[in-house]
Parts: structure tokens; C-alpha cells; sequence
């Protein structure tokens, strides 16, 4: 993809000349943020003079209590749901082989909780809902108490309702009982999210009346006589199919304000260093719906944790961190200057953006946004290369002219393929509306099209050592899955003992979301497991959209690297038409397993793992 050319622009620029727009729109998409001066916790405040340690909470007893807020962002107030008054909420500080208790008090009139995202907690103990707990009612006080058993940087949040998108999140970090083994000077906390005017119900109420409706930037008939993006007969085809090629975010810039440590654009958050030092920044991305690419233009990134596990170092210009995801990075600014954070959307509709600097009010160039992608073929689980495409041999005994039963070349169909499976206008027939597969049976999926189910990618690939969509031509080392590789030995290094695949399913028209073709609501019965187990869990993507899938009380290993070091994360991201496959060992208990995607779960995109030891019990 093209990187987008021109001149960098100031702040300024940046914010007046996109933000204009969106503001008249109601949305103040890159509008400047100022949050209320009492609304921000002190670890999150911009540099000043003199500021040179964040604030926090940290001991074995600590206390949070979960009310009603506002915050202004560019002189206009919004409603919040804040922890201990602030949005984000408090950074709370812990040591591994500590026993910690956080007493929880709701003074919402709703029902609310704390889900410890990442951390390995007793399942009554993980904060979910009508899974895990009740909840915690209006006027009511939980204690949560668990013992410390990790280090690394993590988070939590609400996982009542749609509060995690009013503001109910905050930082996590556990020093390690023994010696770091990353070496650095100072570090910051940078939490990524996105923050919106309109109520989350007013948000989920417009996605499912219509879809696409906050993507401002379709193609239009004068990019097409510019012969940007797609060709006519492209166009012609996709629009056959109910798909839209630039729909990569539900939500976009258009209704969002992107903010780091809960400022925006122009607010610029402000992280301060002294030139050479060893500089770690500990990013967390808490939004609620947009996943981010990350890069500091002037700076090399060197990645050093991935979900709060130790990687061996590996340095790239940038990274996407998917919602949920958090990365820990060391970069050393030899020069006496300021350096821009660049967060942009996966869509390239925003961006937030902070400065590194060696004095508060120091500012640096801001890059102009990118060329917005577009999804292809391969984004539907077409691989042209394993297919002939392009000149590649075909796949050893696949029958192409079986598998195209005639259909006729097309420029986004190889000669002797049919097309992905999708529910469309020109697919209905005499079968009350399911699409006739053209498909060849031993590729057949396990789910069927319905409602629910808008297309089955009919040969999804593994796609952890690729870049995220829109990156694959950047110009510079852009962070992949497959770079990493887990520091310390993985400790269960079993095979596993069985497999299972589970699709990532949903119709983006009716904004619909599940897994294997049904919606939490349907109340399908849960996954499986033994405790102790060894079970291999393959996740195909059979939807258009970027999917960061979060098992709770697990980490798992990622299958690739050296054996006994594969990468251990809690939430990975599954690229559209991709598969992720990784082993996990199974601790009993209730375990929520979702897409991070906030309204994808609201939707429907839920399940639960009951994991049981063999006598039965949890």
C-alpha cells in the first residue's frame, strides 16, 4: 500500500485541517482533548516541570470505587464512568509473590465489575458477570484477593455492559520478585483508547441499523476515474457481494477522539527523558473498538514483552497492537529533541499523538495520516499465491476446474476458483435464502451461511507473519507475530493432546458477531476442556474485520519460534480470510472468551470455556 505522500504538518495543522470537518459531522473525530483538570490521575498528567515520578497505587490492601464522571475534550463535556473519580483510571502498582486485596465499591444505580485483564487469578476471582461472579450491584462492596504470580504490564476494566467505553479502564503493572532483565532508565505508561460523545447505546443502536455508517471514506466515482483503489469490474463485484472494501473499523474517526493517557491531539501528552537514557514505555491499548499502529518517527522501537511475557528484544520502526494487546518497548533518544508518538487507527481515519521530550513544552513534527487501505481477495480468504494466482504453481492435488465449475475469470477471482462464499443479492435462489456453495466439498466449512453468517473464507491461511492491514508496504520493519520469541523457557512443553477449531463468524450489514455461526444470546453450549490438558485451538477468520480474540485465567503459545520458547499471549489478533493456531493447557474454571472488540461482544461474539478436572469439579 502507499504510504501517502506530502509535507508534514504541525499539530496544529493536523488537528485544523482534518478535525474541522469531523467536527462538523458531531463527531470531533481528532478533535483536541483536554481532560477536567480533577479527571485525570496523576501517572496519566503530561510533564510539567519538576514531575518525574507518575502517582499510583500500589500495597496489599487498596480500595476503588466506580461512579459517574464527565470529561471535557475540547470545551465540550461528555459523561464517564470513572474509577476513584478519573478516566483513565488509577495505575495500580504490585510486586510478583505479593497476596493483594482490592476492595470494589459500585455507586453506579447499575450493576458493574473489574475484569484483571492478563492476570492469572482464581476464576471467582476474574471479575466476569453471570460466569465467573454476580456482580457487583448498586451500593454493593467486592473484595477481590488473589496472590501476585506474574510481573509485567497489564490492565483492567469493566466487563459490565458497555462501561469500558465511558471510561472504566486503567493501567496494570507487577515489578518481578528477581531481577528485571530489561534494562532501562525510566519508563512511562502510554494507554491507548478511544473516547466518543455519543452514549455507547446510541453507537450499538446506529451499527446495527445500518452498516458502514461511520465510515466516511468510501470510494467514490472520482477516485475511480483517478484509478485509485479498485477497478469498475472490482467495484461491481464487491458491491454484488454486500462487502465494502474500506470498512476496516466499525468505528472511525468520525464519531471517535483518539487519546494516550487520556489526552488527545492537541492536548499532547508529554513524556519527559534526558538524551541516551534507556526510556521503556509500557503501551496498553484500552479501546474500545479501534486497534492502532504505533511508531515514533526518528526513533527504532526495540520490543521487549508482548502481553506482559518477556521477548527477546527485536527492533522494528513500528507495531499494531490490537485492543487489549499490551507491548513493552525500550527506545533510546540520543538527541536534544522532541519526538511525535504516533498512534493511528487501523483505518487511518485519526490518530493519537503525545510527544517524547527532554522539557515540558517541547513539540515535534506531526505526520499527516496515511492512505486508508482497502481490502482485497486475500482479506476474504483468497490466497492467490497458493492458488495459481500470478503465476504460482496450483496446490498439489486440488482439481481447479472441479472447484470452479465453469465460473468465468474475473480480476479479483483466479481463472478456475469460485469466489468466497457470501450471502448477497445474486446468491439467493429456491434455498429460502442460503447461497448454493460452489465450493469443493472436501473444503467445506463446519458452519452454514445464515443470518449470522455472512461468508466462509474458503482457504484461510495463517497469516502471523504479515504485517497489519494497510502496512504491507510501509517502507520500514513493520513488528510481526512471528518475530517473536519468548525469553524465558515456556512452562508446558507437552504436545498437545488434541485439536479444535472454532470460526470467527458475523454478517457486518446486520452487525452480528459470534463464533461457529451462533451469538452468545443463542446460548450455545460452552468449549470444553480438561484441566491440565494440552489442547491445540486453531481460530479462523471468516469475516472482513480484524478480530483480537482475549481467552480469560490462560496464556497460550503461539505456534511458531523454538520449541519450548514460543510467544505466550493472553489476546491475539486475527488478520480477515487468516487463521491463528496455539496450544494452551486448560485451568479449571469458568473462563470468558470473546473478541475484544467491546460491541463485537456485545453482539454476540461470546463463549465460555468450562474447564473441569477430571473428577468433575471446577
Amino acid at each position: 500500500m502507499a504510504c501517502g505522500v506530502g509535507s508534514a504538518v504541525t499539530a496544529d495543522d493536523l488537528v485544523s485541517s482534518i478535525d474541522r470537518r469531523r467536527l462538523l459531522r458531531g463527531g470531533g473525530a481528532l478533535a483536541s482533548a483536554a481532560l477536567a483538570g480533577g479527571l485525570l490521575p496523576g501517572w496519566a498528567h503530561s510533564a510539567t516541570p519538576g514531575a518525574t515520578r507518575p502517582a499510583r497505587l500500589s500495597g496489599d490492601d487498596i480500595r476503588l470505587t466506580i461512579g459517574h464522571s464527565h470529561l471535557t475534550l475540547n470545551g465540550r463535556q461528555g459523561h464517564a464512568v470513572a474509577i476513584n473519580g478519573t478516566v483513565p483510571g488509577p495505575l495500580i502498582r504490585l510486586k510478583e509473590g505479593q497476596n493483594v486485596r482490592l476492595h470494589v465499591t459500585n455507586d453506579l444505580p447499575e450493576e458493574t465489575s473489574i475484569h484483571w485483564h492478563g492476570l492469572l487469578v482464581p476464576f471467582q476471582m476474574d471479575g466476569v458477570p453471570g460466569v465467573s461472579f454476580p456482580g457487583i450491584g448498586p451500593g454493593e462492596t467486592f473484595v477481590y484477593e488473589f496472590p501476585i504470580i506474574q510481573s509485567g504490564t497489564y490492565w483492567y476494566h469493566s466487563h459490565s455492559g458497555l462501561q469500558e467505553q465511558e471510561g472504566h479502564y486503567a493501567p496494570i503493572v507487577i515489578d518481578p520478585k528477581g531481577a528485571d532483565p530489561v534494562a532501562y532508565d525510566r519508563e512511562h505508561v502510554v494507554v491507548l483508547s478511544d473516547y466518543s460523545f455519543l452514549h455507547p447505546h446510541a453507537i450499538f443502536r446506529k451499527l446495527k441499523q445500518q452498516g458502514g455508517i461511520f465510515n466516511y471514506r468510501k470510494q467514490t466515482v472520482g477516485g475511480l476515474l483517478a484509478g485509485r483503489d479498485q477497478t469498475l469490474r472490482e467495484r461491481i463485484e464487491w458491491a454484488r457481494m454486500l462487502m465494502d472494501p474500506t470498512d476496516l473499523s466499525d468505528i472511525t474517526g468520525a464519531a471517535y477522539t483518539f487519546l494516550i493517557n487520556g489526552h488527545g491531539p492537541r492536548e499532547n501528552w508529554t513524556g519527559l527523558f534526558t538524551p541516551g537514557e534507556r526510556v521503556r514505555l509500557r503501551f496498553i491499548n484500552a479501546a474500545t473498538q479501534s486497534i492502532f499502529n504505533v511508531r515514533i518517527p526518528g526513533l527504532k522501537l526495540t520490543v521487549v514483552a508482548a502481553d506482559g511475557q518477556h521477548v527477546r528484544p527485536v527492533t522494528v520502526d513500528e507495531f499494531q497492537i490490537g485492543n487489549a494487546e499490551t507491548y513493552d518497548v525500550v527506545v533510546q533518544p540520543a538527541d536534544d529533541r522532541a519526538y511525535t508518538l504516533v498512534a493511528e487507527s487501523i483505518d487511518r481515519s485519526g490518530m493519537g499523538r503525545a510527544t517524547l521530550a527532554p522539557r515540558a513544552g517541547m513539540t515535534a513534527e506531526v505526520p499527516p495520516l496515511r492512505k486508508r487501505p482497502v481490502l482485497t481477495m486475500r482479506d476474504m480468504g483468497m490466497d492467490h499465491a497458493a492458488m495459481g494466482h500470478a503465476g504460482a504453481a496450483p496446490m498439489p492435488g486440488m482439481d481447479h476446474a472441479a472447484m470452479g465449475h465453469g465460473a468465468a475469470p474475473s480480476p479479483t477471482h483466479p481463472p478456475g476458483m469460485a469466489p468466497p462464499r457470501v450471502r448477497g443479492s445474486d446468491a439467493m435462489g429456491d434455498m429460502g435464502g442460503m447461497e448454493m456453495s460452489m465450493l469443493d466439498p472436501m473444503n467445506a466449512p463446519q458452519v452454514p451461511l445464515g443470518p449470522g453468517v455472512q461468508m466462509i473464507a474458503p482457504m484461510a491461511v495463517d497469516r502471523t507473519g504479515e504485517p497489519g492491514l494497510g502496512l504491507e508496504s510501509v517502507g520500514h520493519r513493520v513488528l510481526v507475530y512471528k518475530d517473536l520469541i519468548a525469553l524465558e523457557p515456556n512452562p508446558d512443553t507437552r504436545a498437545p493432546s488434541r485439536a479444535m477449531e472454532i470460526r470467527l463468524t458475523g454478517n457486518m450489514e446486520r452487525f452480528w458477531w459470534g463464533f461457529d455461526g451462533r451469538k452468545y444470546s443463542e446460548k450455545p453450549p460452552p468449549y470444553t476442556l480438561r484441566a491440565g490438558e494440552r489442547v491445540r485451538i486453531t481460530l479462523v477468520n471468516d469475516t472482513m474485520m480484524t478480530h483480537p480474540i482475549h481467552m480469560h485465567g490462560h496464556f497460550f503459545e503461539l505456534i511458531h519460534g523454538p520449541v519450548g520458547h514460543m510467544p505466550r499471549k493472553h489476546t491475539v489478533n486475527v488478520m480477515p480470510g487468516g487463521k491463528v493456531t496455539f496450544d494452551v493447557t486448560g485451568e479449571a474454571g469458568d473462563w470468558a472468551f470473546h473478541c475484544h472488540m467491546l460491541y463485537h461482544m456485545h453482539a454476540g461474539m461470546f463463549q465460555v470455556f468450562a474447564v473441569r478436572a477430571y473428577g468433575g469439579a471446577a
